[in-house]
């Protein structure tokens, strides 16, 4: 009987190729060298590894329909990460994964679909969009909240216009804009009022800072989303991701086994806990 792969032991992921998408932000292409596509839920992560440098967990972004293109998109803020988004064509990284419990798709069908994302949160959500609008017929109404810091660090920006055409309701707002942007200015949670959607049918997934996930389920639940399908996902501290290391804890969850998608519900109770 075959061993099941050490969850520990990195594989040789070569990147194929490599994007640039915002002044500190990149899109990488990645395959297994010599191996089997890798499956993943969306939602669910790896552990990068440019060698020498260190480990990091990074949102798997791509298309699930496509197992065999691993993408992710990194912002470059530290050793790791900048380590990371400098991996060129041809480049070799360590990768262990998928890790994780994902966004509620199979959940959220026969559903109406409301996805907030606040900068780079878009990353981890992508693999929502992409899986709904494959089978649009299997979900309700469907929007997307999208805030970015200005129009320069949006994210997909090519995509937005062909998801919105799919039948996707695309709303976008920037905190800062310039003298070209015509659309909202202000806060993500500005634009839920706005969501084609009904609060008591919808399952709502939201990613990007701390402070705007919890803004955007305060104010979800007020309008009528029931706490318990609003997902939220969390990724801090992550160094083993199968549970054994702990820096991952949050209150009785562990992040990288329980996580890093968990609902409001469960959630809420940990936010008003000091310095958890």
């Amino acid at each position: 009987m075959a061993l099941a792969p050490d969850p520990m032991l990195p594989r040789r992921a070569r990147v194929l190729a490599s994007r640039q998408d915002t002044r500190d932000t990149w899109t990488l292409e990645l395959e297994l060298d010599g191996a089997a596509p890798l499956p993943f839920a969306p939602g669910q992560f790896n552990m990068l590894w440019p060698f020498g440098v260190g480990e990091a967990p990074i949102s798997i972004c791509g298309d699930p329909a496509e197992p065999a293109r691993i993408v992710h998109t990194v912002r470059a803020v530290g050793a790791v990460s900048q380590a990371i988004a400098a991996a060129a064509p041809g480049a070799v990284l360590g990768l262990r994964g998928p890790f994780g419990h994902g966004w509620p798709t199979v959940q959220a069908i026969g559903h109406d679909v409301l996805i907030v994302a606040g900068g780079i949160g878009l990353a981890p959500l992508r693999p929502v969009i992409l899986e709904l609008l494959a089978h649009r017929g299997q979900y309700g109404r469907a929007a997307l909240l999208y805030g970015a810091r200005t129009p320069a660090d949006a994210l997909y920006g090519h995509e937005l216009d062909a998801w919105r055409a799919r039948g996707l309701q695309v709303l976008t707002t920037v905190d800062v804009a310039d003298r070209a942007w015509t659309g909202a200015v202000g806060v993500v949670t500005r634009l839920i009022p706005r969501a084609e959607v009904d609060p008591a049918r919808t399952v709502a997934m939201v990613c990007g800072p701390d402070v705007m996930m919890r803004f955007t389920a305060q104010e979800l639940t007020a309008r009528g989303f029931p706490a318990a399908r609003v997902h939220l996902s969390l990724e801090r501290n992550m160094r083993c991701a199968v549970a054994l290391c702990g820096h991952c804890q949050y209150g009785p969850t562990l992040l990288c086994r329980d996580g890093p998608v968990l609902t409001w519900e469960r959630l809420r109770p940990l936010t008003s806990v000091r310095e958890l």
